[in-house]
């Protein structure tokens, strides 16, 4: 069994600059399958993503979706490998991911604030005592790349829908990472955020360079984002650009004719 190596974030003291997308880095998912004892839950899914793209996994509910970044994010056992190449000079990079979660567990009238949720990410100091006035400087100028400074004081447990996930990719992008992953990113979020959230996604795509591998179920967000998208159902049925996927007898086998994106 092998495992992903993620470097692990650490606190930066400045603005993140956005780089330019190059497409110069191409993250390679080889052969990665995972079992429960003689149960197979997924099987050989092969990925080449480059920095600058958006790839969208797409499928019903227990293919594998989620699994499979568990996978990535080594949080499960797997076989197979996960690396990242440097194409400009042939050489293997540590690979550093960011993480949007479905959701988080959160009680109702918990007292911690975004700056606290933010801090126990990236600092390794205590944040319960007092704020740390450079960490908060920090915290703030990166909430403010999803335009969510503002939320800086704010409890987390009464932050929107669609407040939380720009908080939530603020602190995936923090560092930058080579790659981004996003689980079912507007579930739960009213119409206004979900515009909100493709404004972001196209920002990210413009502006840094790193890779997305978003989980959706959004098939009008795969037809207008999506560079490349992945049909699984425990392994790759199909893949693609949107049209070839959703068009595909492969796709209307599975979702049948009723959500058939026209």
């Amino acid at each position: 069994m092998k495992e992903n190596r993620i470097k692990k974030r650490k606190i930066i003291t400045s603005h993140i600059q956005p780089d330019t997308a190059c497409g110069l880095h191409c993250i390679q998912i080889k052969d990665i399958s995972v079992r429960d004892g003689a149960q197979t839950i997924i099987e050989n899914i092969n990925l080449h993503i480059h920095c600058g793209k958006i790839t969208v996994i797409i499928g019903k509910n227990g293919a594998g979706k989620s699994t499979l970044i568990k996978a990535i994010l080594g949080e499960i056992k797997h076989e197979g490998s996960i690396e990242i190449n440097d194409l400009r000079n042939q050489t293997l990079m540590n690979l550093k991911i960011g993480y949007v979660p479905q959701y988080i567990n959160m009680e109702k009238n918990t007292p911690m604030s975004v700056y606290d949720l933010f801090a126990g990410y990236i600092s390794n100091s205590p944040i319960f005592f007092r704020k740390n006035p450079k960490v908060y400087h920090t915290i703030k100028e990166q909430l403010r790349v999803f335009e969510a400074q503002d939320l800086v004081d704010k409890r987390a447990c009464d932050l929107s829908g669609g407040e939380l996930q720009r908080v939530l990719l603020s602190i995936a992008i923090t560092p930058v990472p080579n790659l981004l992953l996003l689980d079912e990113p507007v579930s739960g979020i009213d119409k206004n955020g979900m515009e909100l959230f493709y404004e972001n996604i196209g920002k990210l795509k413009s502006n840094f360079d790193l890779a997305m591998i978003i989980v959706s179920h959004d098939f009008e967000f795969v037809k207008k984002y999506a560079d490349h998208v992945i049909l699984m159902n425990k392994r790759i049925i199909k893949e693609g650009n949107p049209t070839e996927v959703l068009n595909s007898d492969e796709f209307k086998e599975i979702f049948g004719e009723r959500v058939y994106p026209k």
